[in-house]
């Protein structure tokens, strides 16, 4: 079918049809509504490549993160794939796992110009290559964010999360607090650190235990807290940067006979909606996942529409929820 059977199978104009199909704004949402019901019935399929030659756009996102595992990677691209096509884009998704051969690889769809710009949620040690790759071309760091690079970021406050981590547990009347964290190259890791040693100076503990995961699956959790239980002064509760690797810990403390949280207090982070349902429910530093890939791609299209349009750079907030894993009487 074409485009002009659609515009009146809908009843609109061929340039509604595609105003609604480049995602343009200016059209009424029962109008929209009314063109994407024909476009459905009628099973329409825009040519890609004559409007990629036409408007030199392909209007395709490159999405390039280091785990596509890693349950709130995944989270964030729901929002980028949701808010790109709620615009008429479509994303191409690849997994980087940080290698910078496989991150060049990509990108080189950039120049070929088979990709209209690209949001990155990779390592901070590889901005200043991501950088030079990209060059240009419009670009959008989420979750990992360098404020002096060249480029538009959508963040959270590390630092601020941290310190509500350690305090929570601190007003549990929690004494040595140790942090499962991440992989040190990332600047969430670094910044979570950070406030972590921080709080502990507010709260006046001077005992401190860090361990750095292998990664961010249970396994790397159980493994971080089998070397935190190993010291001779073991921690009375955890602060680990993500729910995951709170799950490995809670399950290597159960497998040494202790109890979460009589013994030790466990706090993950992200907010995962399963963490409601385990057993003790955990308490978390509750991310805004969907909104960091939502305002992501709405900076992104910034940057295509104007690329002389200024950088910049948002931090969104976290909410603590405390549950019983952190606490010996739920609030």
């Amino acid at each position: 079918m074409s485009i002009e059977k659609v515009a009146r199978l809908a009843g609109v104009s061929t340039a509604t049809v595609s105003r609604v199909l480049n995602g343009y704004a200016g059209v009424r949402p029962a109008t929209r509504e009314r063109v994407l019901a024909a476009i459905a019935a009628s099973q329409y399929q825009p040519n890609l490549l004559a409007r990629q030659l036409r408007t030199a756009q392909s209007r395709m996102l490159l999405v390039l993160v280091s785990s596509i595992i890693n349950p709130f990677c995944s989270r964030v691209v729901r929002g980028i794939e949701a808010e790109a096509e709620a615009h008429g884009y479509h994303i191409l998704l690849c997994n980087s796992d940080s290698q910078p051969q496989r991150e060049s690889a990509y990108l080189a769809l950039l120049s070929g110009k088979i990709v209209d710009g690209v949001i990155t949620m990779d390592a901070i040690t590889n901005l200043p290559g991501l950088r030079q790759m990209i060059g240009d071309s419009p670009w959008v760091q989420c979750a990992e964010g360098d404020p002096d690079a060249e480029a538009s970021s959508v963040t959270i406050d590390n630092q601020q999360a941290a310190h509500e981590a350690v305090a929570h547990l601190a007003q549990q009347r929690r004494r040595r607090i140790a942090m499962i964290n991440g992989d040190p190259r990332y600047l969430y890791a670094q910044q979570r650190e950070v406030g972590y040693r921080a709080a502990l100076k507010v709260h006046h503990l001077s005992w401190s235990g860090v361990e750095y995961a292998s990664d961010v699956e249970c396994e790397a959790g159980y493994a971080a807290m089998a070397r935190l239980l190993d010291r001779a002064d073991p921690p009375d509760a955890i602060f680990a940067v993500s729910d995951v690797l709170a799950v490995g810990a809670i399950h290597c403390i159960r497998q040494r006979r202790l109890r979460v949280p009589q013994d030790i207090a466990v706090l993950g982070f992200d907010g995962l909606p399963w963490s409601a349902m385990l057993s003790p429910p955990l308490s978390t530093l509750e991310q805004p996942m969907q909104q960091l890939g939502v305002r992501s791609v709405q900076l992104l299209l910034q940057r295509i529409r104007d690329p002389r349009a200024p950088h910049i750079h948002e931090q969104l907030s976290c909410r603590l929820v405390a549950r019983a894993s952190s606490q010996l009487v739920p609030d």
